[in-house]
């Protein structure tokens, strides 16, 4: 189903399964910026610490089948493949995951190719951006990494963005595309990561591509379904954050870099990437939800303040227990389709816009009153002064004559003393 979206560009329409692929007779070459936000310029430094050992008889039965299964890995099926990442512990190891990342978008042996140079793409028109932004995702590398093997990673970090988005042009580079690439680069290699990151962000049901528009309309359109879910899950809470309008704006890095950029361990980011390369392209938002919603007590404890609720909400525990937040995810998102969400997500964004139009109006007004409160003074002062100038002028003349009066007098008494002797003869 279609999204509300009313932007006149089509590269900018994208629906429920991530399909924003452009009219094959209109492409657009300008790469926007314009979504860099603070919180994405600040990563969280990740924690490598080494894999669980995990002592569930379930999780060690789990890896022994896994290990079978990538003995003959073209007798498994993806349905197969997709509940190993799904269940609990997900795909348990790097080592699997490299394996199986790319089986679970369909990576195919034939696109895994070699890499070309930096040297070959540093004349992109992105190629600043994208160092910048890979410079700022040294905190996202293992610590300790040898500079040398530090440097050749950052190289084929940027190698791997500005290949995707030079082979579909049409593509805006996003900040926080980094975070996503880096974590498929650790796990998966630069051979295999560029196929998998390729069907992340273009085609139908590609979970990135919303992100890579011309605006943020439709990345801020699919993160409003959060709220409609909270609400249906928890009336309460959702009073309270509508109450305090706190928004979507928290979870945008958690949406945009599914959660790479906003989590201090690694091994909780590639646990959600397990089950996230095999959902549904809308499955983040309810896990956005599911995490509002395993912070409801902290929220209540809260001070109802936009900004203090933002600050609370946008910095991630790092001890949130995420197998049980994916099951209420996975709960959340087969009680509440999102077809059925629409409407709900429709009205909510019409009283957004009634909010901004009523807000617009109330700054202009406030401005056209400054603007009298500045013009006013100048008026007053303009009638005041021509009054000051003849009322100064009267009292000038008059200074005037009375000084010279007196110098007349001091220089001819005579003159005054016969004046005042012909009156007295008169008399």
């Amino acid at each position: 189903m279609e999204s509300n979206n009313t932007d006149a560009d089509i590269g900018d329409k994208c629906n429920l399964n991530g399909d924003c692929s452009p009219t094959p007779n209109k492409q657009s070459f300008d790469l926007n910026n314009a979504k860099n936000i603070d919180d994405i310029s600040t990563p969280s430094e990740l924690k490598f610490d080494e894999e669980p050992d995990y002592e569930d008889p379930d999780v060690k039965e789990k890896k022994k089948d896994l290990e079978k299964c990538l003995e003959n890995p073209d007798c498994v099926n993806l349905e197969q493949w997709q509940n190993f990442a799904k269940s609990k512990a997900g795909l348990i190891s790097d080592d699997y995951r490299r394996k199986i990342w790319p089986l679970l978008v369909g990576v195919t042996q034939e696109e895994l190719t070699e890499p070309p140079s930096l040297d070959e793409l540093s004349t992109h028109i992105e190629y600043n951006q994208v160092v910048l932004d890979v410079n700022r995702s040294l905190k996202r590398f293992p610590p300790g990494i040898p500079y040398e093997q530090r440097v050749a990673l950052q190289d084929q970090l940027t190698v791997l963005i500005l290949r995707v988005i030079m082979k579909y042009p049409h593509l805006k580079y996003y900040q926080g595309y980094h975070d996503v690439a880096i974590t498929l680069l650790l796990v998966c290699g630069d051979r295999a990561s560029f196929p998998l990151l390729c069907r992340l962000s273009y085609g139908p049901g590609a979970p990135l591509a919303p992100f890579m528009q011309t605006t943020m309309q439709p990345t801020q359109h699919l993160l409003n379904y959060m709220l409609p879910v909270v609400s249906r899950a928890d009336r309460k809470l959702a009073e309270c954050l509508d109450k305090a309008q706190v928004g979507t704006m928290f979870a945008l890095p958690w949406y945009l870099t599914w959660f790479g950029h906003s989590l201090n361990k690694y091994t909780d980011v590639v646990r959600l990437y397990d089950y996230f390369l095999c959902a549904p392209p809308l499955f983040p938002v309810y896990v956005t939800a599911a995490i509002v919603l395993y912070r409801a007590d902290e929220v209540y404890t809260c001070e109802c303040d936009m900004a203090m609720l933002h600050c609370l909400l946008s910095r991630l525990p790092d001890d949130l227990p995420f197998e049980d937040i994916l099951v209420t995810a996975k709960t959340l998102y087969e009680n509440n389709d999102p077809t059925d969400l629409e409407p709900e997500v429709a009205a909510l964004e019409r009283r957004e816009e009634e909010q901004r139009r009523l807000d617009e109006e109330r700054m202009k007004r406030r401005q056209a009153a400054a603007r009298s409160r500045h013009t006013s003074l100048p008026a007053r002062l303009r009638r005041a002064l021509p009054a000051a100038g003849r009322l100064v002028s009267r009292r000038g003349a008059l200074a005037a004559a009375t000084v010279l009066l007196a110098v007349f007098v001091y220089y001819r008494p005579d003159l005054l003393y016969n004046r005042r002797r012909e009156n007295a003869l008169e008399l």
